[in-house]
C-alpha cells in the first residue's frame, strides 16, 4: 500500500510519487511509484540506481516516464535507502532474485528493466537468469558483466579497477563513505561526471549522504565491490561466469557517456555479442558516469525514444 511520506525520512522524499514497501526474495524492498492517472495496464519500468545512491537518483525520470503512459518504479536496491540491510545476499544472483521477485510484488508478469551502474550490472543479471520477468532491457554506463570484468585488469587504465580495488580494505572505505566530512561522496560524484558538469549540486550531495548514514548502507553498498572481487578465484564466481555465458534475448538498449571515467568509451558495444535480441546503444557527448542527472532532459528524450519503440505488451 502507498504511505504518506515521512518529512523526517532522508529516504521517503516527497515528490510526484507514492513510496511502498513490498516483500520479495526474504527480505522488504522500498520503492517509488509514479504511475500515469488514466492509463490501462501500462508497462511497468523498474528503475536500479548504481554507487553510491540510491531510488532518488531517478527523480528526474519517474513523472516523465508516468507522463508517457508508463508505470514507474525506482527500488532501492538491497541494502541500500529504504531496504533492508541484511548480512548477506549481495552476490549477482541474490541481487537478481531480490528484482524479479519485486516485479512480481508489484502485480506484474513482466517489466522493461532500467539500471544505472552497479544497478544495470544487476539488470543483466536479471534478464538472462529471469528472462520471464523483464520484457526489455535499458542499461545505463554498465556493460555487461563478463565484458566489464574483462576490463577489470591489471594495466587497463580504468578508473572502475581503482575504485574497486579501493574498497576491498576493511572498514576504511565505509567510514569515509559515512562521514559528510570526508567529501568522498562529492568527489566521487563529481570525478565520475563529465568534465563541464555541473552535477552534482549541494543538495543532492546532501541527500545522498543523508541515506548513507542509516547503517550499515556505507557496509552493504560496498559488499558488492567485494564479492565482484573475491568471488574472481571462488566457486561461485566461476559459477556465475558460467551462467552469464546464456544470451540476453530480450531488447537491449546502452547509454554510455562519453567521458565515463568508469570504463573507457566504446566498452559497452562489446556486450552485443551477448544479445541475440535487438541491440542499440546511444553515447551521450559530454556525460560521465551519470547521464540520467548530468542530462536529465537529453537522457529522458532518448530513453523515450528507445521505449516508443518497444512493443506495448510483453
Amino acid at each position: 500500500m502507498p504511505i504518506t511520506p515521512d518529512s523526517n525520512s532522508p529516504i521517503e522524499i516527497p515528490g510526484p510519487w507514492q513510496h511502498r514497501y513490498v516483500a520479495a526474495n526474504g527480505a522488504r524492498f522500498h520503492v517509488a511509484e509514479s504511475a500515469p492517472r488514466d492509463a490501462n495496464d501500462p508497462p511497468l519500468v523498474v528503475l536500479l540506481h548504481g554507487f553510491p545512491e540510491f531510488w532518488w537518483s531517478w527523480r528526474d525520470q519517474l513523472p516523465v516516464l508516468a507522463e508517457q503512459g508508463y508505470r514507474a518504479v525506482a527500488m532501492d536496491l538491497r541494502g541500500y535507502g529504504g531496504s533492508d540491510k541484511t548480512p548477506r545476499g549481495y552476490d549477482p544472483i541474490t541481487l537478481a532474485q531480490d528484482v524479479a521477485g519485486v516485479i512480481k510484488a508489484l502485480g506484474e508478469r513482466s517489466a522493461i528493466v532500467v539500471g544505472h551502474g552497479w544497478g544495470g550490472y544487476v539488470a543483466w543479471v536479471v534478464a538472462a537468469l529471469h528472462p520471464r520477468e523483464v520484457s526489455a532491457l535499458c542499461v545505463v554506463s554498465a556493460p555487461h558483466p563478463r565484458v566489464m570484468l574483462r576490463n577489470l585488469r591489471p594495466g587497463n587504465r580504468v578508473g572502475a579497477l581503482a575504485h574497486v580495488l579501493a574498497m576491498q580494505v576493511p572498514m576504511l572505505p565505509e567510514r569515509k563513505l559515512a562521514n559528510p566530512n570526508s567529501g568522498y561522496l562529492r568527489s566521487h560524484l563529481r570525478d565520475w561526471s563529465g568534465p563541464d558538469s555541473s552535477f552534482p549540486d549541494t543538495d543532492t550531495v546532501a541527500k545522498y549522504q543523508a541515506a548513507l548514514t542509516i547503517w550499515p548502507a556505507p557496509h552493504c553498498a560496498l559488499e558488492y565491490h567485494r564479492w565482484l572481487f573475491r568471488s574472481r578465484l571462488r566457486a561461485d564466481g566461476r559459477h556465475f561466469n558460467q551462467l552469464m555465458e546464456r544470451p540476453v534475448n530480450q531488447p537491449v538498449f546502452s547509454i554510455h557517456g562519453d567521458h565515463d571515467p568508469a570504463l573507457p568509451a566504446g566498452t559497452d558495444c562489446r556486450s552485443e555479442h551477448l544479445v541475440t535480441g535487438d541491440f542499440r546503444r546511444q553515447p551521450m557527448a559530454g556525460a560521465g558516469h551519470f547521464p540520467h542527472e548530468e542530462q536529465p532532459h537529453v537522457f529522458n528524450d532518448v530513453l523515450l525514444s528507445w521505449l516508443r519503440d518497444l512493443p506495448r505488451t510483453p
